[in-house]
């Protein structure tokens, strides 16, 4: 799967691990985290382009998590996941940026596709920004 680099972040050990495990088996490069904080500083210091991301975390949740990331890191996609459907929640994390929002569990290979299409809209916004650049010059 080309260069996907995706991070998953969830406070649920067993799914965190679980989810892990059955991307790698698929050969996505991926790394998990089970908070926003922790998200953030992976972020800090490694070029993601797909985060996965629960919304119900102690400290900080998944929409606190999504409006940082979005700030500092505009063209990273992000999908939001959830176990407790809410309407509000979904909406707020679409108006914020997110990708997508979903429902746990989720079958893995419908989030194999998501992340795959989040992937690339996140390439072609990157060619759309080379694309500007060049045409300054």
């Amino acid at each position: 799967m080309e260069s996907l680099r995706a991070l998953f972040v969830d406070d649920e050990t067993e799914y965190l691990q679980t989810a892990i495990k059955r991307m790698k088996k698929r050969g996505m490069d991926v790394t998990g985290v089970s908070s926003g904080s922790e998200a953030l500083a992976i972020l800090s210091e490694q070029a993601m382009d797909v985060v996965v991301m629960d919304m119900r975390m102690p400290g900080m949740d998944g929409i606190q998590a999504l409006r940082e990331i979005k700030q500092r890191y505009p063209l990273v996609e992000v999908i939001m996941l959830t176990g407790h459907a809410s309407m509000e929640a979904a909406i707020q994390g679409m108006e914020l940026g997110a990708f997508d929002y979903l429902m746990k569990p989720i079958d893995i290979d419908e989030l194999i596709y998501k992340i795959q299409d989040a992937f690339q809209k996140r390439q072609l916004q990157i060619k759309k920004i080379e694309t500007m650049e060049k045409m300054r010059r």
